[in-house]
């Protein structure tokens, strides 16, 4: 679960972290009141997507232009006329794809003198299964730029779960960023109060970008995103109130709430799986055979009646579907209860694509008769390959 800006901001600030103070706003004519809440005499105007690249984005509506998600302003009259500019447009950048987002949120806050950039991340080490410390002197727009021609230049500190953070992690972070004096005791206090945050609130990624020393010699943090597991909201309520839905893909928030796993990608075959590896084998035979999927769904090992129904309206609302396959292995569920269920869910929603089914497990013979029997345009499979054959014949034509 991702969240805003200004909300990571108030997190920041609440475990004791240098941030600007800043004001947000859903509605243009809240904008001056807000802005002249704030110091001065510079306000940073910031549209609140969930997608970086914000600064070097821009709009596709004609008035915003090519200004960007991000923009300075020197007055409180321009930084409600920034506002006014921004809201309710679709901004584009390289995260969103060419779709863009709308912008519902703008976050308006101090500006500051800056004398030094730099990155600073912590995120979830899948090889090591541990948490790592990434940083770069470095920082700013071009962070993937950076990435991809100079890596030698982003440092990986690796935490120890057994052991846990120490100041040795903070100092190698400061050191590695050049920081000198007072400012390496400033810059331990926070990578650990970062770390603090990151465990005790389940997160799978806090990033800082910028990082900045301002000219008066002090370390603040410019701008966050963090990205929590879903897994973990139960335990925290006051995290998964944050969510905004309006920034979510309508068929994965629908998918959610149904506890399917679903992920929508740009292909024409929509597949409906029980089980992930099952599922990601299914996309790459669909690819071998020369086509796209256009969904990962998987309904999991207790699929029933009702998930598989919801599973389908999911899929046909996609209007780059040309075609189904449903892939299941009867395990836990008899083939024969899952063939009713695609054949109920069929006749419930309508089916305007091909659909192929294969099935294999328990009762399968059964469920393969119950398809075959069915009276509606489904085609029965022997196996994956020979699935995955039909269903791009079908949609190739």
């Amino acid at each position: 679960m991702n969240i805003h800006e200004y909300q990571a901001k108030a997190l920041l600030r609440s475990y004791g972290i240098p941030v600007s103070d800043g004001r947000f706003v859903t509605r243009a004519e809240d904008a001056k009141t807000a802005a002249g809440e704030l110091d001065g005499p510079l306000w940073v105007v910031k549209a609140q997507i969930h997608a970086g690249g914000r600064g070097k984005g821009h709009f596709l509506e004609a008035e915003a232009g090519e200004k960007g998600g991000v923009r300075l302003a020197r007055s409180v009259a321009e930084a409600a006329e920034f506002t006014r500019q921004m809201l309710g447009r679709t901004l584009v950048t390289l995260q969103t794809g060419p779709q863009g987002k709308q912008v519902n949120r703008i976050y308006i806050e101090d500006g500051s003198d800056i004398a030094r950039e730099f990155y600073l991340a912590l995120l979830i080490d899948r090889s090591t299964s541990r948490i790592s410390i990434v940083c770069s002197t470095e920082g700013g727009m071009s962070i993937e730029e950076v990435a991809h021609n100079t890596p030698e230049k982003i440092l990986s500190i690796s935490v120890d779960p057994a052991a846990g953070f120490s100041e040795y992690h903070g100092r190698r972070v400061a050191f590695a960023l050049g920081l000198s004096g007072g400012q390496v005791k400033q810059c331990v206090g926070i990578v650990k109060n970062l770390y603090r945050l990151f465990v005790e609130k389940d997160m799978d990624m806090l990033e800082i970008n910028p990082f900045v020393v301002l000219k008066d010699g002090g370390l603040k943090l410019l701008d966050a995103k963090m990205s929590f597991d879903g897994n973990a909201m139960f335990r925290h309520p006051e995290i998964a109130a944050l969510r905004d839905e309006t920034e979510e893909d309508a068929k994965e928030l629908a998918a959610s709430k149904f506890d399917l796993n679903y992920i929508a990608l740009d292909g024409e075959i929509g597949c409906m799986v029980n089980g992930a590896g099952l599922a990601m084998a299914t996309m790459d035979i669909i690819k071998l055979y020369g086509a796209e999927p256009a969904n990962f769904l998987d309904v999991g090992g207790g699929a029933t009646k009702e998930k598989v129904t919801e599973a389908f309206k999911i899929i046909t609302s996609d209007p780059n579907v040309k075609g189904i396959l449903v892939n299941i292995f009867g395990g836990i569920m008899r083939c024969d209860i899952i063939a009713e269920g695609v054949i109920a869910a069929v006749k419930e929603v309508g089916l305007k694509v091909p659909l192929v089914v294969r099935l294999e497990g328990t009762n399968v013979e059964l469920g393969k008769d119950i398809i075959r029997n069915s009276g509606l345009n489904v085609i029965a499979a022997d196996n994956l390959s020979d699935a995955a054959k039909k269903i791009v014949k079908a949609v190739k034509g």
